[in-house]
């Protein structure tokens, strides 16, 4: 087939057109939250496509000799490590890169360029099992894909982001498997033409997809923000000031509403009492198995409207991180309590709702910026 035919041209509208898009996202990813690991990732991600949008054309695959293919082969392999890295950033608003993630894209990315160099009849000399792994592995990753997907998915409070991720999770999973389906299916692990184009077509309604909601979407509905609530203001104040009209918490990088405030909706202020009067008084927190459609059921309400009612006025984006603030709040004052100087921390873990010390620990660290036995001793050394 010749660079003039139909098909090849429009490949090449595909390519370019996808290439754009990519391109675009990893700016706008890049602009608005430079520091944040799911932008960060999905800038890399977004660029990984764009390399394998390249060495997948299929003049490219027949042309370029192997061992100038290998590195964007490895990358384009990769590029399933950086889905699954990109998946646990974006729906977990507490996700930190490590190491771990760096190594299994170097191995991942390592593995398919030495196997790409050598060829289909040197990789099988060594056996099948360089072959077998690499083909193995946008299977696994796909499925830790879906774990961490799961993982997450329900304590999700912001609604937009929650059907942008269900979309890019499950529409990506499907693309990884029945690209490596094809592939396996084909000579060589070439795409024919019209399977490439195909692929590429599949790929760029993704993007363009995934574009145009992200083009929907302020920066702050996809990723987190600070709250700027002083220190020292427990969840419950926070909660509590909710019944009194007050303005939601300040949050950084949003706009000023134009116009007079919105009047308080009376069934959602009944609603928050009732939510006030479950953590304030019941300490409902302390069920260590609470979720979003308990809590819902116990206030007799529609799951949308809880989420709607933790998100939009009392201004937090996920709910484990929601209940936990009310489990730490009760934690730390356990833990400045002289008459309690003597109680193990793990039992101030339990009693407050936590399963065990590990999360506890971390979450209590993370939120004071000390352990718990160093934040007792700090605050019990004057006593």
């Amino acid at each position: 087939m010749t660079d003039s035919t139909p098909l090849s041209l429009l490949d090449a509208a595909l390519r370019g057109t996808l290439l754009a898009l990519l391109l675009l996202l990893a700016g706008m990813l890049a602009r608005d939250r430079p520091r944040l690991a799911a932008a960060r990732t999905g800038v890399a991600l977004m660029l990984g496509l764009c390399v394998q949008v390249v060495s997948s054309t299929p003049r490219f695959e027949a042309l370029v000799p192997r061992v100038w293919q290998a590195p964007l082969v490895a990358v384009a392999v990769a590029n399933a490590v950086l889905f699954w890295v990109f998946v646990q950033a974006l729906f977990d608003d507490g996700f930190r890169l490590r190491p771990w993630h760096v190594a299994a894209w170097l191995a991942v990315a390592g593995l398919s360029g030495f196997n790409c160099a050598l060829g289909p009849a040197g990789a099988m000399a060594l056996g099948p099992w360089p072959m077998g792994m690499q083909r193995a592995m946008p299977l696994l990753f796909s499925v830790l894909a879906a774990l961490a997907a799961a993982r997450q998915w329900r304590s999700d409070l912001v609604e937009p982001r929650r059907r942008l991720r269900a979309f890019i999770v499950v529409t990506g999973i499907f693309y990884t498997l029945a690209m490596l389906a094809v592939r396996l299916a084909s000579a060589q692990g070439r795409l024919s033409d019209t399977a490439a184009t195909l692929d590429v077509a599949a790929l760029l309604f993704m993007i363009a997809v995934v574009a145009w909601r992200l083009l929907r979407l302020t920066p702050s509905e996809l990723f987190p923000l600070r709250l700027s609530m002083p220190l020292g203001v427990s969840v419950a104040e926070a909660l509590a000031a909710t019944l009194e009209d007050a303005p939601a918490p300040a949050r950084d990088d949003t706009e000023a509403p134009s116009g007079p405030p919105a009047s308080p909706d009376p069934a959602e202020t009944r609603l928050a009492a009732s939510l006030q009067r479950l953590m304030a008084q019941e300490r409902i927190y302390r069920n260590d198995d609470l979720s979003v459609a308990s809590l819902a059921a116990r206030l007799a309400v529609p799951e949308y409207r809880l989420r709607r009612l933790i998100n939009q006025r009392l201004g937090h984006r996920n709910f484990n991180a929601y209940i936990n603030g009310f489990r730490l709040d009760e934690a730390r004052i356990a833990l400045a309590d002289p008459a309690r100087r003597a109680l193990p921390v793990l039992t101030i873990a339990l009693d407050a709702g936590f399963q065990s010390i590990g999360p506890f620990n971390r979450a209590f660290k993370a939120a004071t910026g000390l352990t718990p036995t160093e934040f007792r001793q700090q605050n019990l050394a004057d006593s």
